[in-house]
């Protein structure tokens, strides 16, 4: 993974954490948990980091609700 990835990723952990008012090692076990890091967040780097975060937020509780973890 690069570098601008991973910082893309540890914000994206961050900002969820924020919106959902959860502790960030929360939303990291749950990313972990659901393969959200490499299932989802770095594979589509290049088309996610040129969207908002509250989209990107949206996408990740959905890619959480599909897979049973509630936010």
């Amino acid at each position: 993974m690069d570098k601008d990835t991973f910082s893309f990723i540890i914000y994206m952990i961050h900002a969820c954490a924020n919106d959902w008012k959860q502790n960030p090692s929360e939303v990291y076990r749950n990313m972990k948990k659901t393969n959200c890091i490499m299932g989802f967040l770095a594979p589509n780097y290049k088309i996610l980091h040129t969207q908002s975060t509250e989209y990107i937020i949206d996408n990740i509780k959905e890619y959480f609700d599909v897979r049973g973890i509630s936010v």
